[in-house]
């Protein structure tokens, strides 16, 4: 090949780069979608858990959103209290407020009070316990105690206490729902702190039968939705059920008459007690032992 023919590819390469450079440019010009910059400096205020306790599927988009001015930056309620107002002042909106959730178990059979009826060997998981004629539980709706809702928590907001049951952190929950996720039985709920009545069984046996299995079992007396305000409880195959709708007319006098304490009114944690966040296994060790 002679010089003129070096040349002439050389020419037609580079003709053909240019042409494909310009189609390039041309394209992402014509189709480049704006984005605010204010959003990179949202997103690095966050704390980056990307947990989704604010409705939203991460912390980039939640920046998007409180860009947008649709969501408040209290709704991270992840962030430290002076990173949200950093955010705000940044934003130039007012902090906002939000409701604080947390996760509640719909169980208060710990060993305590709950009969096993059988001596579960197998993987020590709640969900591999589960699987094998739903758990060694007497009542088959109960909590199994082997601890996955805390091995979950990446917040470190759960502890096992002494007898089994997992007992929440409010001040540590972020309501992120990986313990209600966790849970084979789905007793777990994220709900605001402020609906404080809560029926801590979903057993669907009533009288006698499920008292025999868990002495705290709602036997389904109906006494509860007798005391409460009208339609704030019903009984629904043989469990009172209460109707957060009417939450402003909730209130303790719910609970004074159930002869088994399974409805409570909860204010702050849940149950008592709780040591450090254990590992299933030694959960399963405990509660085998």
């Amino acid at each position: 090949m002679g010089i003129g023919g070096i040349v002439n590819s050389a020419v037609i390469l580079g003709g053909v780069g240019l042409f494909f450079a310009a189609l390039i440019a041309f394209t992402s010009r014509k189709f480049h979608v704006w984005e605010d910059p204010r959003i990179d400096v949202v997103a690095a205020l966050l704390p980056g858990a990307n947990c989704g306790a604010c409705g939203q599927p991460g912390c980039r988009a939640f920046a998007e959103k409180a860009v947008a001015g649709s969501l408040a930056p209290a709704q991270c309620t992840v962030a430290s209290p002076d990173a949200r107002a950093e955010i705000a002042a940044y934003l130039g909106v007012d902090v906002g407020q939000a409701s604080q959730r947390v996760a509640r178990l719909l169980c208060a059979g710990g060993r305590d009070v709950a009969v096993d009826r059988a001596d579960y060997r197998g993987l020590v998981t709640c969900k591999a316990a589960a699987a094998v004629a739903a758990g060694q539980k007497g009542c088959v709706w109960g909590c199994l105690s082997f601890g996955d809702c805390a091995v979950a928590c990446t917040f470190d907001a759960i502890r096992m206490n002494e007898v089994g049951l997992p007992v929440v952190i409010p001040e540590k929950c972020t309501a992120c729902g990986d313990c209600v996720r966790a849970c084979p039985k789905d007793l777990f709920v994220v709900m605001p702190m402020e609906q404080k009545l809560l029926v801590q069984c979903k057993s669907l046996l009533e009288g006698e039968a499920a008292e025999r299995l868990c002495r705290v079992a709602c036997n389904g007396c109906g006494k509860c939705a007798v005391d409460a305000r009208p339609g704030v409880i019903e009984i629904r195959n043989g469990l009172a059920v209460v109707d957060y709708a009417k939450n402003d007319l909730a209130g303790p006098e719910a609970t004074r008459r159930c002869p088994t304490g399974a409805i409570v009114w909860v204010e702050g944690a849940q149950f008592t007690g709780g040591g450090a966040a254990p590992s299933g296994r030694r959960v399963a060790e405990e509660v085998v032992a």
